[in-house]
């Protein structure tokens, strides 16, 4: 019963040490802010840039909800992803892991409202060097589909909603992938079947 005591004390002792250093920072003036450092001009947009960028949202606000859903259904488990979006990954050289972990680690660049999609984009590895990788997953109220998952050529770059259609027909049609087995490289002199000097 005595040590029970003794820690009530402490921690009393420790609590009242704390408000009084709140106390005393809150009386000392705080120190004035630094500048705020100009923004920068941004060159403006080609007018078919912004043609092909209209219906797509990429304010900061629609931006940092659609990623906080984002990871509320991943965290929950409600999520799927679709066969082509399989098939993309295995032509392309990434796995399905590596999806969830740019749903998980990457930002939402992109709301597309008429179709109900996002565009995620982030990184994954493969072979010791960082690739980048987006992933377009379809909405609903109760989770989400990984429609698509590729690696892009211009990774900043925002595709529009004519380049996401397009390559959502390209996805319906059946991709062409195959599993390498191990053994020697086609046109390498490593150990294969042929014996030295024979």
């Amino acid at each position: 019963m005595l040590e029970l005591t003794e820690l009530l004390t402490l921690r009393a002792k420790l609590a009242r040490a704390e408000k009084e250093a709140r106390k005393a920072a809150a009386a000392v003036p705080p120190a004035p802010r630094p500048p705020l450092p100009r923004t920068l001009a941004l060159k403006p947009l080609h007018p078919q840039r912004e043609a092909e960028l209209d219906g797509v949202s990429t304010d900061d606000f629609s931006l940092s909800r659609a990623h906080a859903r984002l990871r509320d259904f991943v965290y929950d488990a409600q999520y799927r992803i679709c066969p082509h979006a399989v098939g993309h990954a295995r032509a392309e050289g990434f796995l399905e892991p590596d999806i969830i972990g740019v749903l998980l680690s990457g930002r939402v660049r992109a709301v597309y409202t008429e179709e109900r999609r996002w565009l995620v984009c982030g990184y994954f590895e493969s072979g010791g060097i960082r690739l980048p990788l987006h992933v377009v997953v379809q909405v609903y109220a109760d989770g989400l589909d990984v429609v698509t998952a590729f690696v892009p050529k211009h990774p900043h770059h925002v595709i529009s909603r004519a380049r996401l259609a397009v390559m959502l027909r390209y996805d319906d049609q059946k991709l062409q992938h195959r599993t390498a087995l191990p053994g020697p490289k086609a046109g390498s002199r490593g150990r294969g079947k042929w014996k030295k000097g024979a």
